[in-house]
């Protein structure tokens, strides 16, 4: 498994974690904001009159109500990345990452509105008499383009796995097990019957519990998240203060926290975001054109309102949550996920600023590191590493402490052997206090408000709710993508393999899982980009002419 992980994180730094895709992304909305002149200021207000159905117009073709749609969009973006992707983004980058977070959800608010007007025109009627739209319509219709729409496609499937199946259920099972001591097994034997029960009714059933889980859970989350910022309130100027004041320079050592880098800070934020809401990848074009209208700019303007409710407002409390109180930088007790955990030759400690530094440049991949990993053996005394051993341990990016090693519940004695950091007896498991990131980090912070221990809960509780929508969600996109490639013969097949995915995901490795999320959405989101970005100009004739229309309709 770690040479697994260790192949992803390298495919990872040339994808996601390099400079060059969240530039891409960020110039992308960057461009369509100033193109299209603000239209997510502009345009706010009427996507908010268009939802509530002011300018419905009877008989429209499609599947579904604006409501429904961007219900159902919704339920595929505010699941783990607002809860375990946004804490995840904080544990790497610091507070710096929230900005970014925020400028990827802004911009992207302008950038849905283009892919989702897109697809939303070229969507057509399939054989089953439901409406199929998405990037990989407009790629084959408008640019001609069919390896491009195939490469979408391909892509969109492996996504519906890498980011919207494993995840979802790895997330849950670990905020049930963490909270209500249910062993993962359960959690997914449960809620993979339940997902396959939704599921195989298509579009109109995964809509109708979308449009009913969406609205509850978001206010049980926020209700929840002010019983932790409202007694933490006089911190949450400073977390402001410290979002804004380490964009350009990366964040301090601070606790248990080594430090980030502004470009780490970027990267991460850049790519947790989208993973929040979505915007750029293509995906939520996929739901929106189910939506009954006959305007496809109609459903664009819908569809911007996603970005702001997702990342601007959703994660932005989680975000205040963790920040205010201050848990990010504590070190607590936990047990060591083989893929967070390296040993290295030396003895370090992060209360030494000489050290912090060195470990620092260790951890970003410095020319100039010193640090090496620890190979040979390891000695052990009661489960404790022996005295006269130079050997540090290295947890979540933070120095372990009180560091113990187990085999079957019962403390190791004798020598393990090391090879290039990574113990190589897999039946050893490693526990002691350290860092904690994505939703243990998140159910933490729930703990330090007015809840107390029941706060954990109600992370578990809208996890759960929100990451099996998500699923629901991307069950549908995936499926809509295997009749393109393949017909609608091959949607049940698909089903059935997602489902299965969704079961083993439940007892997989979490950074092995959010891993694989990074690499596939980056996949998906690029030839997407290029799409909209080739079509610019059809973009603007279309929302010029919807407005020299507009005054004849309402």
């Amino acid at each position: 498994m770690e040479f697994f992980n260790d192949w992803l994180i390298i495919l990872d730094g040339f994808l996601g974690g390099a400079a060059w895709f969240p530039a891409l992304l960020l110039l992308t909305g960057l461009f369509f904001t100033f193109y299209l002149r603000f239209p997510q200021i502009r345009y706010f207000r009427h996507g908010m009159a268009v939802l509530r159905g002011r300018f419905d117009t009877e008989g429209a073709p499609g599947d579904i109500s604006h409501f429904r749609a961007l219900s159902t969009a919704l339920s595929g973006t505010v699941g783990t990345g607002n809860i375990g992707g946004v804490a995840f983004a904080l544990f790497l980058g610091g507070p710096a990452a929230l900005f970014w977070m925020w400028l990827t959800a802004f911009l992207g608010m302008a950038t849905k509105f283009v892919e989702v007007t897109l697809s939303h025109k070229y969507r057509e009627q399939s054989a089953d008499g439901t409406m199929a739209g998405g990037p990989m319509y407009y790629m084959e219709k408008r640019l001609n383009a069919r390896w491009l729409a195939t490469l979408f496609a391909i892509a969109a499937i492996a996504t519906s796995f890498g980011m919207g199946n494993f995840p979802q259920i790895n997330s849950i099972a670990a905020g049930m097990e963490s909270s209500f001591a249910i062993d993962p097994l359960v959690t997914g034997s449960i809620l993979t019957v339940l997902l396959a029960l939704v599921i195989v009714g298509g579009i109109r059933r995964i809509a109708a519990v979308a449009s009913r889980l969406v609205p509850g859970m978001a206010l049980l989350y926020v209700l929840g998240a002010l019983a932790v910022i409202l007694p933490n309130m006089g911190n949450v100027i400073p977390s402001f203060v410290a979002i804004f004041r380490d964009v350009f320079t990366g964040s301090a050592a601070a606790g248990g926290f080594l430090g980030a880098s502004m470009a780490y800070a970027f990267n991460r934020g850049v790519n947790r975001g989208l993973f929040s809401n979505e915007a750029g990848l293509g995906s939520a074009a996929i739901a929106h054109a189910s939506a009954r209208t006959r305007e496809p700019v109609d459903e664009g303007m819908v569809s911007l309102l996603e970005p702001f409710i997702d990342t601007i407002v959703v994660c932005t409390i989680t975000g205040l949550v963790i920040l205010s109180s201050g848990v990010w930088t504590e070190k607590h007790h936990n047990t060591f996920a083989r893929a967070d955990l390296e040993l290295l030759s030396g003895e370090y400690t992060d209360t030494v600023a000489a050290d912090r530094q060195a470990l620092f440049s260790y951890l970003v991949d410095a020319d100039d590191s010193t640090v090496e990993p620890h190979s040979g053996e390891l000695s052990l005394e009661d489960g404790r590493i022996a005295d006269g051993q130079d050997v540090t341990v290295i947890h979540a990016r933070s120095v372990a402490e009180d560091v113990r090693f187990l085999r079957a519940g019962e403390p190791v004695s004798g020598t393990l052997a090391v090879s290039g950091g990574q113990l190589t007896d897999g039946d050893v498991v490693v526990e002691g206090r350290s860092l904690l990131h994505s939703v243990p980090l998140t159910s933490m912070a729930f703990s330090r408000g007015w809840l107390g221990d029941l706060g954990p809960h109600i992370v578990s509780l809208g996890l759960l709710l929100f990451a099996f929508s998500t699923a629901i969600a991307w069950s549908y996109y995936g499926d809509r993508c295997v009749t393109y490639l393949l017909g609608s013969w091959a949607v049940l097949p698909y089903r059935l393999v997602y489902i299965g995915g969704f079961f083993f995901a439940a007892l997989a490795d979490t950074t092995v899982v959010w891993n694989i999320a990074a690499i596939t959405m980056v996949l998906m989101a690029v030839p997407n980009l290029i799409g909209i970005l080739l079509l610019r100009g059809e973009m603007r004739d279309a929302a010029s002419d919807y407005w020299r229309r507009f005054s004849t309709r309402g």
